[in-house]
């Protein structure tokens, strides 16, 4: 997205929301380097202080981290993103833990209140990660790192929803809060296996809501969950 010259008066927080739009329409991806401060300032029209101010601002809210002599990297999406993630860490034992309070009560809720659309959604979801992890597992070496990272999204986005069947908005707004700290943790622990049977199947979660069976929905929720917790104790 093109960042447009900023008009006069109240630049700093024009800066802000432009540089925050970029980011939340994904212009700029969670964990890649943003343009250089003088970069910016030339785009916008502005001056150094009033980009070096706006990113300061960001960074503070946690969108942005500026690591010193490296430059500015995008860290969330969102500040709840931000400030999740400031809560839970990157610490990935403790990211698991919190997927596990999330996910496991969002499953219960999914059992009792999906509908019929929602759990074709869900069908459809497990099919398009299922493959995504066989693709994964065959893929060239020289085309692996795509795949892989194709195979974490759809895993990624299965959870998200989960979620979202579970139709509580403010539930759904905290999972998204999360939601690069829940991909990296997929990232983590995609195991050595990736795409074979030994890879953990999320069919159960599937039929269990599909049952409406409220108690089986949050067991296959959580078991593996805590079975990755218990490998990191």
């Amino acid at each position: 997205m093109p960042l447009v010259t900023a008009r006069r008066g109240g630049l700093v927080e024009q800066v802000i929301e432009q540089l925050s739009a970029a980011i939340r329409d994904g212009e700029w991806a969670v964990g890649t380097k943003i343009p250089p401060e003088a970069e910016l300032a030339t785009s916008l029209d502005v001056g150094r202080n009033t980009v070096r101010e706006a990113v300061r601002a960001l960074a503070h809210g946690g969108l942005l981290e500026v690591r010193q002599g490296d430059g500015t990297f995008v860290r969330a999406t969102s500040e709840l993103s931000g400030a999740l993630r400031k809560l839970c860490g990157d610490e990935l034992r403790e990211v698991l833990e919190v997927r596990r309070i999330l996910e496991v009560d969002a499953a219960r809720l999914a059992a009792v209140r999906r509908t019929n659309d929602d759990l074709a959604d869900l069908r459809a979801a497990m099919v398009v990660r299922d493959t995504a992890l066989h693709d994964a597992a065959v893929a060239d070496p020289d085309a692996n790192h795509t795949a892989v990272a194709d195979a974490v999204r759809t895993d990624t986005d299965f959870h998200a929803l989960v979620v979202r069947c579970a139709h509580n908005s403010l539930l759904s707004e905290l999972y998204r809060g999360v939601a690069e700290a829940v991909a990296g943790s997929v990232a983590a622990t995609m195991p050595p296996e990736i795409g074979t049977e030994k890879e953990v199947s999320h069919s159960g979660i599937v039929e269990a809501i599909a049952a409406r069976d409220v108690e089986r929905a949050a067991r296959e929720a959580g078991e593996f969950l805590t079975r990755l917790i218990e490998q990191r104790a």
